[in-house]
């Protein structure tokens, strides 16, 4: 199950995934609309520079003398191009209208008629759509000599392509920001969990602290407990169980603070304490002072020197110890351990089960266990290892049972 301080994490990461696609998707619609907007207004300007090249010209050939004459215009090429156009009556002076001969797009002469009564009645150049957007008109006016709005020349062009086309760029621009947005999700996605990631190293160091505390702490604290009750049940023997209950008590400090410093390395706040370190007296120490109970525990030890952290060093291999104790024996017999030191390597070899060789692999592994071993204590001593410079490996031996071997580099001279 997550921590709540995970689940918040997780959630922040998909509240900052969600704003910063929503900022990034708010600027690729706005940009694509004024994509489209200006494809738009570029397709119409590209019909109405047509439409007003075919209405000026028209304009230009229309004659004026007892009426209008509209004879010079049927001559023109124009009129046998596309866009259409046509001279229409619109004032008070009537005259036949003419129609140019190509016939581009079919249109209403009924509305074509209303547009050119429009723009001689207003005396404004005229753009609009027809045919439900099927064509593009413009009309412009036609003056007399004596400057009177008598006509006006319209034009009409097919703009069903430029509809077309624009329409593809609408489909293009909306799939491409649909892949945009799904690509920056992602990359917000990223992003969020890259900038989560100090915050989220920082929570799991805090629970393996946690969790290393509860492990290291478990069986002090059951030996001191019992030293206590045994204490308050024979009063005559409290002057022998007082200084193992002192001892036992700062042995739980240092544990707490190796934890501590554990913590404070992991996070990058301070340095390993490395001095000259005598590997078989802090061995043979370490045994003296952690308790048996029945089981048998033995030391071959040769005059060894290393580069280490003592009180880290110490912890990797009270678990290495405490583990040989607790899970390397077999039933209903005591753990038999014995301890080798030699050329900077401390073998902790037992008599228990040995480990499944399948799980070697994940022996040192947090929270995992093989064979009966704590994953969380050999995790522990192979971080240790790892930060001198050493290596922690297991094997099981012939005869039956569990072999630990740490290896650190050895301090010559």
């Amino acid at each position: 199950m997550k921590s709540v301080s995970a689940e918040r994490l997780r959630r922040l990461r998909v509240l900052l995934t969600l704003l910063f696609t929503t900022l990034n998707a708010a600027g690729l619609i706005l940009l694509a609309w004024l994509v489209v907007q200006s494809d738009s207004a570029y397709g119409e300007q590209l019909l109405d520079g047509e439409l007003n090249r075919v209405t000026s010209t028209s304009a230009r050939l229309v004659q004026y003398g007892d009426g209008i004459v509209t004879d010079y215009i049927g001559k023109d090429v124009l009129s046998d191009q596309c866009p259409q156009f046509a001279v229409l009556p619109g004032g008070a002076t009537p005259f036949s209208p003419y129609y140019s001969a190509r016939n581009c797009v079919e249109v209403d002469r009924a509305v074509l008629d209303q547009l050119a009564t429009q723009t001689v009645t207003t005396n404004r150049v005229l753009h609009t759509y027809v045919n439900d957007g099927d064509a593009r008109v413009r009309t412009e006016a036609l003056r007399n000599e004596s400057g009177q709005n008598i006509g006006a020349v319209v034009a009409w062009s097919d703009a069903r392509q430029v509809a077309a086309d624009h329409q593809q760029l609408v489909l293009s621009v909306a799939g491409g920001c649909l892949v945009l947005v799904a690509a920056v999700a992602l990359a917000g996605h990223a992003l969020a969990g890259r900038a989560l990631r100090p915050a989220a190293a920082a929570l799991e160091q805090q629970e393996v602290l946690l969790a290393e505390t509860a492990h290291d702490l478990r069986t002090p604290v059951a030996a001191l407990r019992a030293l206590a009750e045994t204490a308050l049940r024979h009063p005559d023997q409290r002057a022998e169980l007082l200084p193992r209950t002192v001892r036992l008590a700062g042995r739980m400090g240092g544990i707490i603070d190796g934890l501590l410093v554990r913590a404070r390395l992991a996070a990058g706040v301070e340095q390993l304490a490395i001095q000259p370190v005598w590997l078989d007296q802090l061995v043979t120490a370490l045994v003296e002072e952690t308790p048996h109970e029945g089981a048998r525990v033995t030391v071959t030890a040769a005059a060894t020197k290393v580069s280490a952290d003592p009180a880290l060093l110490q912890r990797a291999i009270g678990n290495l110890l405490d583990n040989a104790l607790r899970y390397g024996k077999q039933p209903d017999q005591p753990a038999i351990v014995h301890i080798t030191v030699a050329g900077g390597r401390v073998t902790v070899a037992d008599h228990g089960p040995g480990i499944d060789a399948s799980l070697t692999d994940d022996a040192f592994d947090r929270f995992s266990s093989g064979g009966g071993s704590s994953g969380l204590g050999l995790a522990i001593v192979s971080w240790v290892a790892q930060s001198h410079g050493g290596t922690l490996t297991v094997y099981n031996a012939e005869e039956g049972g569990a072999i630990f071997e740490l290896a650190l580099p050895v301090l010559r001279g």
